[in-house]
């Protein structure tokens, strides 16, 4: 496959992903903002929105005051901030028509109408009539092209490079995602929490849980009260959830191993070896060193490990 293709696929997939990554994320700020809180927790809830995303400074800059309105249309329909839903549904649609040729018609007119029916609602006001019926919808319509993508697509080294980019992205989301909302509890989590307000625990806990639709399965697995260090074992090192660290690596090596030439070796290794420190790792002795250590040296790794695979199969930097 050409390096250029295989670049806009790759893209394509990570793009979607990160909308519908983003969707979660103000969906549930959003909801937990309705609940009873003072200002300051509100602005908290925010300003850690920002924070994931790496796009503090960028909002401050131009928006100033942090508030509900303005982080939501920052991170809705902002043309400038490239992390914006808007511009990541752009860029999908733009990297699937750079590689029509590569892609079934069902692929390519699911992108393309996601592109065009989220411009249709920006003007339509839905968003500002009821924001979470505009993140669900954006969640929807990335479900429907994965499912797409797997259901159409030969399973050839265009739809392993979608795969890649997808779970790629997705594992350094949840990382994002518990290092920001472990902090918010004001200290790096190193086990069995302080007592706390359990009232407060369970709606912060919980709405990490529904970001990654994960809250149902929390109660399958452990059939108990929510424990900060069980939600980061859910989503660290369970493989059979699928958005937690282990799943997503794990579907990053075998994909990998599909379209690597031995050219790639180092770069499918330090794939091996950080699904295999998941793979076998235990919360306990995460924990001991304290999450954001962690989270922070994984996000490392992951961070080095797309730029292992751009440079070994890649054109474009983005």
């Amino acid at each position: 496959m050409l390096s250029r293709t295989a670049d806009h696929l790759f893209w394509m997939s990570r793009y979607m992903e990160r909308a519908e990554n983003t969707a979660r994320m103000l969906d549930v700020n959003y909801q937990t903002a309705l609940l009873p809180q003072s200002t300051a927790v509100s602005e908290l809830g925010w300003r850690g929105l920002l924070s994931i995303s790496e796009l503090s400074g960028d909002f401050e800059r131009r928006y100033g005051e942090v508030t509900a309105k303005s982080v939501m249309d920052y991170m809705v329909r902002d043309e400038r901030n490239p992390s914006s839903i808007f511009c990541c549904l752009r860029a999908a649609r733009e990297n699937a028509r750079a590689v029509r040729g590569a892609l079934t018609t069902e692929v390519w007119e699911t992108t393309n109408q996601t592109w065009l029916e989220f411009n249709r609602l920006l003007r339509e006001n839905t968003f500002e009539r009821d924001p979470s019926a505009l993140f669900e919808w954006v969640k929807f319509r990335s479900h429907l092209s994965r499912g797409v993508q797997v259901g159409t697509m030969l399973q050839d080294e265009s739809l392993h490079f979608v795969r890649i980019g997808t779970f790629l992205e997705r594992a350094d989301n949840t990382a994002r995602l518990l290092d920001v909302k472990f902090h918010a509890v004001e200290s790096d989590f190193y086990g069995a929490a302080d007592a706390r307000d359990q009232e407060y625990d369970f709606y912060h806990w919980s709405a990490i849980l529904r970001s990654v639709s994960g809250f149902e399965v929390y109660r399958k697995v452990y059939r108990n009260v929510i424990q900060p260090e069980k939600v980061a074992e859910l989503l660290i090192l369970r493989q059979d959830m699928p958005r937690s660290l282990a799943a997503c690596t794990q579907e990053v090596v075998v994909n990998l191993k599909l379209v690597a030439p031995d050219a790639t070796s180092e770069t499918l290794r330090r794939a091996g070896r950080l699904h295999a420190d998941l793979e076998f790792g235990r919360i306990d002795e995460i924990l001991s060193t304290g999450l954001h250590a962690y989270l922070t040296q994984f996000l490392d790794r992951v961070g080095d490990l797309g730029a292992g695979i751009s440079r070994d199969f890649l054109v474009a930097v983005h």
